[in-house]
């Protein structure tokens, strides 16, 4: 069956979020840095926060739990924005491929705050070209769940058989993959790029 629909995650892929972009300047160590990101404010404790339970909660729990980073802690929601480092180019170039070519409906499917997503959605404008974005945070599902794939469908009477879905994380994929959907692990490469666009029919 022809692929309709093109199915973006957006950080990794259209998005360069990473707290390091932040924490580097707050620590001014990599390996202090590194500490923190891997044992304390890890993707694990930030993932609570992608699928729907609140930063104050989940600073205040962690902050209790090791309060020597109380402070390095409650900046993960002060200063999240600055986690925030513009657009990814060669997947916006993948984006604006699918675009011009008027031959697919793009969508969006992300694990992401509730809190923090306006503010993303204000400014990154590429984010309103997507006919449908399900953000984890609202749904209190995170990928790689397959309900959150689910939603995704119902909530806008897509056939997976029908939709191309790129993320950067290869757990993701699988269920994408497990779901119907064609799924491609996004890597940041030009290689990775072609061979999406190859399946597309589509070029720069």
């Amino acid at each position: 069956m022809a692929i309709k629909n093109v199915v973006f995650d957006l950080g990794g892929v259209l998005i360069d979020w990473n707290p390091r972009h932040f924490y580097k300047d707050y620590f001014k160590d990599d390996e202090k840095m590194e500490y923190f990101l891997n044992n304390i404010a890890t993707p694990e404790w930030n993932a609570q926060m992608d699928r729907g339970r609140t930063f104050d909660e989940c600073t205040k729990e962690l902050a209790a739990q090791y309060p020597e980073y109380a402070d390095a802690i409650f900046h993960y929601k002060d200063d999240w924005h600055s986690m925030l480092n513009g657009e990814l180019p060669l997947g916006i170039e993948i984006l604006n491929a699918v675009k011009k070519s008027g031959n697919y409906v793009m969508y969006a499917l992300t694990n992401w705050s509730a809190e923090t997503f306006p503010y993303a959605f204000e400014h990154f404008k590429f984010l309103q070209d997507f006919e449908g974005i399900v953000v984890s945070g609202e749904e209190k599902m995170n990928k790689p769940e397959k309900g959150i794939f689910l939603t995704l469908f119902e909530r806008y009477h897509l056939k997976p058989e029908e939709c191309l879905f790129m993320d950067d994380n290869i757990h993701n994929v699988e269920t994408a993959k497990s779901r119907g959907m064609h799924a491609f692990l996004y890597t940041g490469t030009k290689e990775c790029q072609t061979q999406i666009l190859n399946a597309l029919k589509l070029k720069l």
